[in-house]
């Protein structure tokens, strides 16, 4: 069984705590021994050794909201290409949503992701199953069948379950087998149309506005249901500060409740549309200054569990073009960790807390094995430049698809190795 020593690391491990220089031996595809203290008498003949240099070795990153072309849009991109540009991003475990072609809402589905997972063999690729089938929002999918065969939960991806009373059996389904549904959280009547922040900005440029209501509206809803069945239950890139406090306060009543924001939504704000930048055009959208800083608190004292890329790809084709004619999305699993370093840095978030909305609270929430450094553990590592400079280039970028709305900017923090099961899948100097 091959063995590797990484020495001189700083270890971070979020889910302990531990901060402080050390090693770690990888022995096959899992954690064999770390600590402070490994190999201070030096490393034994025969292991192979990797000097880190005082780089930082942390478990690799979970991202929870994914969206990846295949099947049916693999021009713009493939499970592939998103492997390589997650293993890039340090990223060692990622999860798809469903909104394919066709949909993943029978059995077949969850295995095809998994059999081009295994054929990529670079990071681990999980899936959610549809909610309702084919998204529709009327008829629930088959949600036992699906957990059985790998679904780590259920969601209408970007589409909002609208009907309380099929979110209320989807709820009622998923607790009585501990299932986790997670939703869109829009509701959408006031959305309908819309393609930003409803607001001075919107008026300005002639663009059809979605209130922030439209957000809390549909979580304060969600929550009564989540109260009546007692499942749990995910709001997915969390945008505004209601939405926060509505969380933060159903937390605080004990309900088994998570959420996740998105880079853009900490890093960006309604402002970076300029003139009709459909880079910048997400759903849901980009909000107002005030908003923005309610994300990051959330991030700063938990209320907000884990932070996503969610990364959706979209070729040429659909962001060049009118505004209100652009698809949603930006690409982000590169962008993940730099831009999650910039709350670090700009001293709004402890390193650790911000690591662990990466790493051990998504894997968590989704109940895989992953995100920490544990003895046993599989050696889904990250290895991380902390104060590394430099400059997204989207043309440099791996995804398939180039439209990223952080193009240019400067950024501090970089992966410079990525290896899943012990394997490396990813080396900066390669790149």
């Amino acid at each position: 069984m091959s063995r590797t020593a990484f020495v001189n690391a700083r270890l971070l491990d979020p889910a302990t705590g531990l901060d402080a220089p050390g090693a770690l031996l990888v022995e096959g595809e899992a954690i064999s021994d770390l600590g402070p203290g490994l190999f201070a008498g030096g490393v034994p003949d025969g292991i192979p050794v990797v000097d880190l240099g005082g780089q930082a070795l942390l478990p690799g990153f979970v991202d929870m909201r994914v969206s990846i072309g295949e099947p049916g849009e693999e021009h713009k991109e493939t499970i592939l290409t998103a492997s390589r540009a997650a293993a890039a991003g340090g990223v060692t475990a990622m999860v798809c949503l469903p909104d394919t072609d066709p949909v993943i809402d029978d059995v077949a589905g969850i295995e095809f992701i998994a059999r081009r997972a295994r054929e990529a063999k670079l990071v681990k690729v999980y899936a959610y199953a549809a909610a309702t089938q084919s998204l529709q929002g009327r008829e629930l999918s088959e949600m036992g069948l699906l957990a059985e065969a790998g679904a780590l939960g259920f969601t209408d991806a970007n589409r909002a379950i609208s009907d309380a009373l099929v979110m209320r059996r989807a709820l009622s389904y998923a607790s009585t087998f501990g299932l986790l549904v997670i939703q869109h959280p829009e509701e959408p009547s006031l959305a309908a149309g819309g393609q930003m922040n409803a607001g001075e900005i919107a008026t300005r440029l002639g663009l059809a506005g979605i209130p922030r209501e439209a957000e809390v509206m549909m979580i304060e809803r969600d929550l009564r249901l989540v109260e009546l069945t007692g499942a749990r239950y995910h709001a997915a890139h969390v945008s505004t500060g209601a939405a926060v406090e509505a969380i933060r306060q159903a937390k605080r009543r004990g309900l088994r409740v998570t959420c996740d924001t998105a880079p853009h939504y900490f890093a960006l704000t309604e402002t970076d549309i300029g003139d009709y930048r459909t880079f910048a055009k997400v759903s849901p959208p980009l909000r107002g200054e005030m908003d923005r800083r309610a994300i990051v608190e959330g991030l700063a004292d938990g209320t907000i569990d884990a932070i996503a890329s969610d990364h959706r790809p979209q070729d040429q084709d659909s962001k060049r073009v009118p505004f209100s004619s652009a698809a949603h999305g930006v690409i982000g699993l590169e962008t993940l960790l730099p831009l999650t370093l910039e709350l670090v840095h700009n001293g709004r978030v402890g390193l650790l807390p911000a690591l662990a909305a990466l790493t051990c609270r998504p894997a968590e929430i989704l109940g895989l094995e992953a995100g920490r450094l544990r003895k046993g553990a599989p050696a889904d590592l990250a290895v991380v430049d902390l104060d590394r400079l430099w400059r997204v280039d989207k043309a440099a970028l791996r995804s398939k698809s180039k439209n990223s709305p952080f193009d240019g900017r400067p950024v501090t923090g970089r992966v410079t190795r990525t290896l899943v099961d012990g394997r490396t899948v990813f080396t900066l100097d390669e790149a």
